[in-house]
């Protein structure tokens, strides 16, 4: 039998105060699909920041526990709780993918930015000229 993937859950809302209760929906929804996906749940982290400043306390232990090996999944509700700029969440994304870590979503499934990565590059490529 394979060994069940080891899954970070993630959480982010954009308010100063979690008045009725966000943060608590959007943990409980990510770990009930964790159990659903036979996921066994390594951590977790949370923020309560806006999406366009990459460098957050909960991200930032998303990180730390990439790179020490301790989760094989990043759970989030959806692409845009990691990030709000395409860009950078791509780029992170991507980081994360280099380490090993997927990414995945009750509402978008496993996420693969293999597309696009190629279309960013060729644009990015395109711009230089």
């Amino acid at each position: 039998m394979d060994q069940a993937k080891r899954a970070w859950i993630y959480c982010r809302i954009d308010a100063p105060e979690d008045l009725h209760g966000a943060l608590k929906r959007q943990r409980q929804q990510l770990m009930d699909y964790a159990e659903q996906m036979g996921f066994e749940v390594a951590g977790s982290s949370q923020d309560q920041a806006s999406g366009l400043d990459m460098n957050r306390p909960g991200l930032n232990e998303v990180t730390e526990a990439a790179r020490a090996g301790r989760m094989d999944m990043l759970v989030v509700r959806d692409i845009s709780r990691v990030g709000r700029d395409t860009c950078q969440t791509m780029e992170y994304l991507e980081q994360l993918s280099r380490m090993g870590v997927q990414t995945c979503s009750p509402m978008e499934g496993v996420l693969d930015f293999t597309f696009q990565k190629v279309i960013r590059d060729a644009l990015s490529h395109m711009e230089m000229r």
